[in-house]
């Protein structure tokens, strides 16, 4: 890989030399001034711009604003933040984390959160175009450590996107020796069944030396399960399920894009965990090489889904979901009567703050089994992976 041929300036982290100048434009910004008057006590901003106004890196920027911030988010929108599996990380190597993606911002942040606790480097962050509606915001998550990755550009754009990214990625992790965080897909899955897109795996070999799996053991990949109690966004996603449903040519805006980023930073979200599993290099070596570059790719991707899906976190309204969906009381003795009958009435709360004329009692029930599908999905997965396709 040379990375002479790319300039990486466009995409990625801002450097230290630019970040003052970067957050005195950034604190002047009216919509990160709204963005703070939601977040925290009006009369609290002003101690907290000026303190803003003295960091001059990034490392200060996460270990003394982002750190206090995100361990307050923790305390007041989940019952706790856990990380499971810091056996496998070797403090000499950098890792390309790749998880399923539950959250549109704190699944990185969360992540970062539980090894700012621990002194494990952070990672950098890869972040959609898409979700950078205003430059402000592409300001401060490229203050905070973010690289972006472009979206819905044209064929031939997007392939040079890809070449760009895929050579920023190796750059990252062997010469800056800095971990990046991907989700293993483009968007959340919708109904949190998480497979990881094989055009990602193709992407991520681009570049470097050697074979296509020699290129991808370069970058250690690490599969990572996230695991959230609650989605704030059920609702909304069950709310998108019927608009599509209704009209299959249904497409969110900005403004859907924006709700569903406050209400997943700001919602309540339960018990949150994060499991680290073995990086696939030894796995990559099982599998060998392949003729064809989709093959191989199609192959990476299911040793990820297998690690992600084995590894989740399941809690009792996994359990509750799958049995009503399926009528059934195969796991009664994962939860009792009464946390039943909270969870039921957690999932009809929910549909009743989607607001859209007409519903008929079908589309709530629709909604209802959608909804429900979402929960039990992670527990369906993951009896896949253990059990070997038996449900």
């Amino acid at each position: 890989m040379n990375t002479q041929d790319y300039d990486f300036s466009d995409i990625s982290p801002y450097d230290d030399s630019v970040f003052h100048s970067t957050m005195q434009n950034l604190v002047n910004e009216p919509g990160f001034k709204h963005v703070l008057k939601y977040a925290m006590p009006e009369d609290d901003i002003p101690a907290l711009v000026e303190d803003l106004l003295k960091i001059d890196n990034k490392y200060d920027f996460q270990h003394q604003v982002m750190f206090p911030f995100l361990e307050m988010l923790a305390k007041t929108t989940t019952s706790g933040i856990s990380l499971g599996g810091v056996k496998y990380l070797n403090p000499s190597l950098s890792y390309t984390y790749i998880t399923n993606h539950r959250d549109i911002v704190l699944d990185a942040s969360f992540l970062n959160l539980t090894f700012l606790r621990r002194g494990v480097p952070t990672s950098e962050v890869a972040i959609g175009d898409n979700l950078l509606i205003y430059p402000w915001i592409t300001d401060l998550v490229r203050l905070n450590k973010s690289f972006i990755v472009r979206r819905n550009t044209g064929l031939r754009e997007g392939l040079m996107a890809a070449k760009k990214l895929s050579a920023y990625i190796h750059y990252t992790l062997l010469e800056k020796h800095e971990s990046v965080w991907i989700a293993q897909r483009e968007g959340r899955a919708k109904d949190s069944s998480d497979h990881t897109q094989e055009s990602l795996i193709k992407m991520l070999a681009m570049s470097g030396g050697g074979s296509f799996m020699e290129r991808l053991k370069e970058i250690n990949l690490m599969p990572v399960a996230i695991s959230y109690e609650y989605d704030p966004n059920d609702y909304l996603k069950a709310r998108e399920f019927l608009l599509k449903r209704r009209d299959p040519e249904f497409k969110k805006s900005k403004r859907d894009d924006l709700f569903s980023m406050e209400t997943g930073l700001l919602q309540f979200k339960g018990k949150v965990h994060f499991q680290l599993t073995p990086r696939i290099n030894t796995r990559l070596d099982q599998l060998g090489e392949f003729k064809d570059p989709n093959t191989a790719a199609k192959y990476v991707a299911r040793l990820i889904d297998q690690a992600i899906h084995r590894s989740y976190e399941i809690f009792s309204i996994n359990y509750i979901a799958y049995d009503i969906l399926h009528g059934s009381t195969r796991f009664q003795h994962n939860y009792s009567p009464e946390r039943k009958a909270e969870v039921e009435q957690y999932f009809n709360d929910q549909l009743d703050k989607v607001e859209l004329p007409d519903i008929t009692s079908e589309e709530r029930a629709f909604m209802m089994e959608m909804m429900l599908t979402m929960y039990a999905n992670p527990l369906k997965n993951k009896l896949r992976a253990i059990l070997g396709g038996m449900e």
